[in-house]
């Protein structure tokens, strides 16, 4: 009789599956659990760090929840960035000059400009030299004007003379430029170089090409208005909440420009509605990702976690406290059946009438809705200690824990084989024998 190693393998084979088959099956059974629950944690980690990025688009000391706008009675004469606490009203001004730099052209300095004496700078009471003998960087027995415009840019008590060189026709020209405008900042020139020498003739012949001036507005018309005067031109506080950058000046006879003052009710409730879309989508996401299941669909990756559970009771329990004495609910945002945000218009408008500021400081106030929400909501979104890595860290072990498993078996299951195949090989090779004895007296097995 011929070893049917073929039935050999295939039953040893089968009875090794059915010793390991119990465990296969349970780490199976983990592996689709645990890759679920990965799945279904980053996406809540992705929804958490949407909404957390939301909500710090929205928070920051020059940001705010309630849209004040500026409207102009002409154009192209001055900007506005308008803040919260912004009142409205109308404002009339009249712009007699605006605030520049001061800016000097040195010509004739040639190639050399000299390398003895010093070149002294004087800029709103601070003075700095430059010792021309320390800038001959080439050691060739010169000072170009490279060499200087370099010494006076890089000196360290410069804090806000700019040299710049210009070429035109073959003649160079260095122009010292302030940073910053207002007659404070004018740039005033001296040295102690030979009289006859380069600088000493540049500088006596030094043209002015932008004087150095402040800002003139008048809050008002230019002959009975408030005379206001600064250094630059844009003029932060001068109506609470509103910062004005003016860019024109009005001619003799000029109507005064007209800034109307005004809350806009669409773009601030263009702003709520943009928070309030942020959170309606995290909600979204646990409802898919906590669904019970039966008639109401598939049950989600993380129906009854605790974890969940604890974010949500988090969000719910923000939402619902007071900030600065005042709820959203006081402002008509409220959750509808499905639990959802909305905002019930007439009630939102009534009350952002009566109380603007109060909106305001809900939300935009340190230590309010958004700044809870942002600081709550990092200990759950933080790349390093947040609750979210911490668990997919968590769940990923696991499931290199079942990977582990998966080799465990293997190896079981080959341990399983190796034996019944040797017992079946054993027990056929003890069949063939007893066939081929019994063939001699003329019988068979059969």
């Amino acid at each position: 009789m011929a070893i049917d190693t073929t039935s050999i393998k295939n039953n040893a084979e089968t009875l090794a599956r059915y010793e390991v088959q119990r465990e296969m099956a349970q780490a199976e059974r983990n592996k689709k659990k645990y890759k679920a629950q990965l799945g279904a944690v980053s996406t809540l980690d992705t929804a958490l760090k949407a909404l957390g990025s939301a909500v710090k688009g929205m928070k920051g000391t020059d940001k705010s929840m309630l849209i004040n706008t500026a409207a102009f009675s002409k154009e192209g004469v001055a900007s506005a960035t308008i803040g919260a606490d912004a009142k409205e009203g109308s404002y009339q001004f009249f712009v007699e000059q605006l605030a520049s730099r001061h800016q000097v052209a040195l010509s004739g300095l040639g190639a050399n400009v000299g390398n003895t004496g010093e070149l002294r700078i004087e800029q709103n009471g601070v003075t700095f030299s430059v010792d021309l003998a320390t800038v001959d960087d080439d050691n060739n027995g010169q000072v170009s004007q490279e060499e200087l415009a370099e010494a006076i840019n890089k000196h360290p008590d410069n804090k806000g003379v700019k040299a710049t060189l210009v070429r035109s026709g073959g003649e160079m020209t260095m122009v010292l430029g302030a940073d910053k405008t207002g007659e404070d900042y004018k740039i005033q020139l001296s040295t102690t170089a030979t009289a006859s020498g380069a600088l000493a003739t540049s500088l006596a012949s030094q043209k002015e090409l932008s004087k150095a001036l402040d800002a003139i507005v008048y809050l008002g018309s230019d002959n009975t208005g408030i005379k206001l005067k600064q250094s630059s031109n844009t003029f932060k506080d001068m109506i609470d909440g509103v910062s004005l950058t003016f860019n024109q000046v009005h001619k003799p006879n000029d109507k005064p420009l007209t800034v109307d003052i005004t809350r806009d009710q669409t773009a601030t409730k263009d702003k709520l509605n943009e928070f309030i879309t942020a959170i309606n989508s995290m909600l979204t996401t646990f409802d898919s990702l906590t669904g019970a299941g039966g008639t109401k669909g598939e049950r989600g990756a993380l129906a009854g976690d605790s974890s969940i559970r604890s974010i949500e009771s988090m969000l719910n329990s923000v939402l619902r406290t007071p900030f600065g004495g005042i709820t959203l609910m006081e402002f008509g945002i409220l959750a509808d059946t499905n639990g959802k945000l909305k905002v019930d218009n007439k009630a939102f408008e009534k009350m952002l009438d009566a109380k603007p500021q109060a909106f305001e400081k809900l939300f935009s106030d340190k230590g309010n809705l958004l700044d809870t929400l942002d600081k709550k909501m990092a200990v759950y979104t933080s790349g390093s200690t947040g609750a979210m890595k911490a668990r997919k860290d968590s769940l990923n072990s696991l499931l290199q824990r079942v990977e582990d498993k998966f080799g465990e078996l293997e190896d079981k299951y080959q341990n399983h084989y190796q034996r019944y195949l040797k017992q079946y090989t054993q027990m056929a090779q003890v069949m063939a024998s007893m066939e081929q004895t019994f063939s001699l007296f003329g019988q068979s097995l059969q």
